[in-house]
């Protein structure tokens, strides 16, 4: 999964979040709100080791997610406004006076669904590519987390990589169970195309030994 962890926020009050694995990446997401002073709306990313922090806010509200650099800010940042869209017509002005985590329950669970669509969907990156809608990321700026932070020692993200072979080997269970699928169904399709082409034939043949079709002689 190239897109790790994710939360919508007002502000610094977290209304839901969701991570695809263990880390660090919580406690990080709320220093970069508590240092995101202001409301106009933005686009930025902050880089740290292989991950990169992508956030768009937009009209006060703030979808942030963790990704791998290697994920680029295309998907990312249409990952980012594919939620925010889905939050504000979910929730409409509900939003402005949640508490924190007040759609947690319901919305974490679009979170995920949505972070494993734009992290394992070829399709994500191909609409992505037709709508042309994301041309102002290339503008976005990469900083570095720890100057944004103006901490002194370097912050480390922490992923529990267990977690990530687990997350690796269910997918493949899953791929390997769908194969299995389509393989089975595709020889019980192939036994009944046999069965029918042999019933087929011994027809064929008790036909021509009753001297006809209708099997006239045989049943006389």
């Amino acid at each position: 999964m190239t897109i790790v962890y994710t939360l919508v926020s007002r502000g610094s009050v977290v209304l839901a979040e969701f991570s695809g694995v263990q880390t660090n990446a919580s406690a990080i997401a709320r220093q970069i709100l508590e240092k995101m002073a202001g409301e106009s709306d933005m686009n930025v990313s902050y880089s740290q080791d292989r991950y990169i922090f992508h956030v768009k806010r937009t009209d006060g509200l703030t979808v942030l997610c963790m990704a791998h650099d290697v994920s680029g800010r295309r998907i990312p940042f249409a990952f980012l406004e594919d939620i925010h869209q889905r939050f504000v017509r979910t929730y409409g002005r509900a939003v402005l006076s949640a508490p924190a985590y007040g759609m947690n329950d319901e919305f974490s669970r679009v979170l995920s669904q949505q972070m494993e669509y734009y992290s394992n969907d070829p399709n994500a990156d191909k609409i992505n590519r037709l709508k042309g809608e994301m041309s102002q990321v290339r503008t976005v700026m990469i900083q570095n987390i720890d100057e944004v932070l103006e901490r002194g020692d370097r912050l480390e993200i922490l992923v529990d990589k267990t977690a990530t072979m687990q997350n690796k080997t269910l997918r493949f269970k899953k791929q390997s169970q769908r194969y299995r699928n389509a393989i089975w169904w595709r020889n019980v399709k192939l036994m009944f195309a046999l069965i029918f082409l042999l019933l087929v034939l011994v027809y064929v043949v008790v036909a021509f030994a009753c001297n006809g079709l209708t099997l006239h002689s045989c049943l006389a």
